[in-house]
């Protein structure tokens, strides 16, 4: 049986390339719409940063993590624009456009 933290890196490696989801969305694709705080722990501590693109979760208004573990806030915002992910005006991803759609 997999772990919480598993079945979360196990949704996160599915969202494409150029795409983002919200942390609710994780935590629903990986079986329970409470556990959106527990994504961001699992994201956290991600032992896998290269494979798990924790980069491409963000919260529901389409708002970088103000603690992205692996380089800072404005890592995450560079790494997603590298993908081809606009953030607009004030900083957040027009969820329309961008959100993975499963």
């Amino acid at each position: 049986m997999k772990s919480t933290f598993e079945l979360i890196y196990d949704v996160v490696r599915k969202i494409p390339k150029g795409c983002v989801a919200t942390y609710g969305q994780v935590a629903t694709l990986a079986g329970n719409p409470r556990w959106s705080r527990v994504v961001g722990y699992a994201l956290h501590v991600n032992p896998e940063p290269g494979t798990i693109p924790c980069h491409r979760v963000v919260n529901r208004l389409g708002e970088t993590s103000k603690a992205f573990a692996f380089g800072g806030e404005d890592m995450q915002r560079i790494l997603l624009e590298e993908e081809g992910v606009i953030f607009d005006k004030n900083g957040k991803v027009n969820l329309e456009r961008f959100q993975w759609r499963t």
